[in-house]
């Protein structure tokens, strides 16, 4: 096994990419490099839901493996995985089957205290995978901008990034009902929630709705929340070689 705690971060479906003939698996150059740079081993998952089904048993086969699990940007969620039909053109690049997945990765780490960090639909997919819910598209998307971004005092979040942060944003969905447990801890100016944490999680956890991986090489915070991870993921990993 890897001296490094091992990241598994699902990956994106790509139409195509140029480096093969057809359809690809992804995952995001800087998002990987952000994971080594902290001292963690990035590993891409693929999002495998035969017939939209996951189980916990499947994921325990799949990441039993893991010691963190990254939740990465992407397409939109479709609004049928929070009871709603489609209310709008802006909904983009929607695949059931990724959908499938990523949910059930969230329920499962969430359920195994994996340690988990969300970003942008990551943190979108963990608040729908609690029951919660998104605002389809919101007036003013928050698309190729950095804005400020207030972090709760003596939040967990606060501990790893500062207490205000510049946010690397592309969404034009966000947060509108938190799902059972989560709690706001960061937000921009104009209230979007930009951090959530889990405080009765099992393990580590914590969301944020920017893409810390756009400044990761530039500002130490960004890093910071990479570190963080990897930090916890190599924690969990001791506590489980101590009680095995």
């Amino acid at each position: 096994m890897s001296a490094n705690p091992l990241v598994a971060i699902p990956a994106r479906f790509s139409a195509s990419a140029s480096a093969h003939r057809y359809q690809a698996l992804t995952t995001a150059r800087t998002l990987s490099e952000g994971v080594l740079r902290a001292g963690g081993e990035p590993l891409a998952v693929h999002p495998w839901a035969p017939a939209g089904r996951v189980t916990a048993d499947d994921l325990d086969r799949r990441l039993g493996f893991a010691d963190a699990v990254l939740l990465p940007g992407g397409g939109d969620l479709s609004p049928r995985t929070y009871g709603e039909a489609p209310a709008t053109d802006e909904v983009y690049d929607v695949d059931d089957e990724q959908d499938a997945f990523d949910l059930a990765v969230a329920r499962w780490a969430v359920a195994r205290g994996v340690p988990l960090l969300a970003v942008c639909r990551g943190w979108q997919v963990v608040n729908v995978a609690l029951g919660g819910d998104l605002e389809q598209h919101m007036p003013e998307p928050h698309r190729h901008v950095v804005h400020p971004v207030s972090v709760q005092p003596g939040s967990v979040l606060e501990s790893v990034v500062g207490s205000t942060v510049a946010a690397s944003c592309y969404h034009h969905q966000r947060a509108r009902r938190l799902g059972d447990g989560l709690q706001p801890v960061a937000w921009a100016e104009d209230g979007t929630v930009e951090g959530a944490v889990l405080p009765e999680a099992a393990g580590w956890f914590l969301a944020v709705q920017w893409h810390p991986e756009d400044t990761v090489t530039s500002d130490p915070a960004q890093l910071s929340l990479f570190r963080a991870l990897v930090d916890a993921g190599r924690a969990a990993r001791l506590s489980a070689a101590t009680t095995a």
